[in-house]
């Protein structure tokens, strides 16, 4: 293997990345009594991290089967760093510090759940890391060598949730890049109107507009006309 230091150097900010997940995870589950399990009620972004998750068991094992260790290592680094930590963990956050106080326990197991279990399908490829902050976690067995190595469910499919919240996640990402294209900084919100006909869907994932698109206010209608205001499209919507 050709030595690289950019490879080092970004496999270098990966491990940070695991181990701030973790540090986030800890201080979020300090003094409260979590378990290792999925709770029984699950939100709409649980059940899309959920259902992601599931298809990576399947994506990773075939391509373990097959000896591509390296497109496997790929798509693990792809989801951990993209999926997890950058989307899942800042809908936890919104999700943390709402009033709800009966969610945040839900929240938290979750939480534990996929990022144990994303350590377990990163074990064979940094075995160091993933023993440390794994034992750190709420665990049955001794080590992580000897725990049970993630499998596909059928009970974590959410298709129809995970469509919903990639809807939502769509938005999000067209509201920031339009702030980002006129040099808007975050601590200026704005209002956001959604025209739309799923509005059930996008009332679901209000709050998440809200902290994520850095609005002031999120309105949800069928239909709306308003003039001389900065407009974005997506595949089900149009914000204003």
């Amino acid at each position: 293997m050709r030595f690289s230091a950019q490879k080092v150097e970004a496999s270098r900010n990966f491990a940070n990345k695991l181990w701030n997940a973790a540090r986030f995870i800890h201080m979020n589950i300090y003094g409260c009594n979590i378990k290792n399990e999925l709770p029984k009620e699950l939100n709409i972004e649980d059940k899309w991290i959920l259902d992601e998750y599931n298809s990576l068991i399947k994506s990773v094992t075939e391509n373990i089967e097959k000896f591509e260790f390296g497109i496997a290592a790929q798509k693990l680094y792809g989801f951990i760093w993209d999926e997890f930590c950058d989307w899942y963990i800042e809908l936890a956050k919104t999700r943390l510090n709402t009033a709800e106080e009966a969610s945040h326990n839900n929240t938290r197991e979750v939480l534990v759940y996929v990022f144990t279990n994303l350590l377990k399908l990163l074990h064979p490829f940094m075995p160091f890391i993933t023993e440390e902050i794994w034992l750190t976690f709420p665990h049955k067995e001794d080590s992580i060598m000897i725990s049970n190595y993630p499998e596909f469910k059928d009970s974590l499919k959410y298709r129809s949730e995970k469509d919903n919240m990639k809807e939502i996640m769509e938005l999000i990402r067209t509201v920031r890049n339009r702030r980002a294209e006129m040099n808007v900084p975050p601590s200026k919100k704005a209002k956001i109107f959604i025209e739309t006909k799923n509005t059930t869907v996008y009332s679901k994932g209000k709050e998440f507009i809200e902290k994520l698109a850095y609005a002031e206010k999120v309105e949800i209608s069928e239909k709306y006309s308003i003039e001389d205001a900065v407009t974005g499209v997506t595949s089900t919507a149009k914000v204003y």
